[in-house]
């Protein structure tokens, strides 16, 4: 990956963890590929599809609110972009469920996500 197309995946990843933050469904979706697996980070297990994603974020907002910001991206051996966030989560009372460091692992085909694993 060349210098500038490691700026652009960092701008595409930022402008997908903006969108998120904004409860922007459709915008998330248009970066990721119709077969996409994203983890089920809060049921646990996976989720393939637009469908199947637009369905499980609308569920997890209904109970929760979570906020994402990236803050370090680095290229790993086989290519993925590891993402290092700072996740807050607040239940619909304000409680502060959880506040803490993840690293989100991107699979890209194109310039599209193809799949996200979740590291503690």
């Amino acid at each position: 990956m060349s210098p500038q197309e490691s700026v652009d995946r960092q701008r595409e990843l930022t402008d997908l963890y903006a969108a998120f933050n904004r409860r922007d469904i459709p915008a998330v979706l248009s970066a990721l590929a119709a077969d996409v697996v994203w983890p089920n980070g809060w049921e646990g297990g996976a989720v393939r599809g637009h469908d199947e994603v637009r369905e499980y974020w609308t569920r997890q907002w209904a109970q929760i609110e979570p906020t994402v910001v990236p803050t370090g991206f680095t290229r790993e051996s086989d290519g993925r972009v590891a993402v290092t966030v700072h996740q807050i989560v607040h239940g619909k009372d304000g409680e502060v469920i959880m506040d803490g460091q993840v690293t989100h692992v991107y699979g890209f085909r194109d310039d599209l996500v193809t799949d996200m694993e979740i590291r503690q």
